[in-house]
């Protein structure tokens, strides 16, 4: 197995990887230490995964001095090569990771694409699920969103407080091979 989780208490992780673009086990949660912890997980193949890279990279910007992002890619197929071509396609400029044993989409609950889970900074999960609220379903989404998950879930990592809801499910494509 390429990946394993060690969870303790209420969603705290000690040992969890993903693998880089290099072919590297890298644990997102330990790679910076003193700052929040997001991963959003993506699948190249969602268009509404596609839709939400400028307001990724747009709150990625907001909080770079406070939070490392991480973009997770958890179909089993994803190869270094197409996962690269798609971070120049939209642009990121994000560390990717991807989950082909879902370690990550376990420890973060990640169910859909595009979700994000939030750690606060002892490495508890405080939220997952979606950005925010712009997609209805999959043919429709509002003019703007009316709800920011997402930057909401960081605020309160960083103020260390806890959410009012700390998991809404997104929009989106689901991940295949969930067990």
């Amino acid at each position: 197995m390429i990946a394993t989780a060690l969870v303790v208490g209420s969603g705290c992780a000690l040992a969890q990887v993903g693998i880089d673009l290099e072919g590297h086990t890298v644990n997102p949660l330990t790679a910076d230490t003193g700052k929040v912890v997001i991963l959003v997980f993506l699948r190249r193949d969602c268009p509404v995964s596609s839709r939400y890279a400028p307001v990724i990279q747009k709150i990625s910007e907001q909080y770079a001095d406070k939070a490392s992002f991480w973009l997770v890619f958890p179909d089993k197929s994803e190869s270094p090569q197409a996962v690269r071509k798609y971070l120049q396609d939209y642009g990121y400029h994000l560390p990717a990771l991807r989950d082909p044993e879902h370690a990550l989409v376990k420890l973060g609950q990640a169910q859909i694409t595009p979700e994000v889970a939030v750690f606060d900074r002892g490495r508890h999960l405080v939220y997952d699920g979606r950005i925010d609220d712009w997609y209805v379903d999959l043919t429709r989404a509002r003019p703007a969103p009316t709800t920011h998950e997402l930057d909401d879930a960081i605020r309160a990592a960083l103020a260390g407080k806890s959410m009012a809801k700390s998991e809404v499910r997104g929009v989106g494509c689901y991940i295949s091979d969930l067990e």
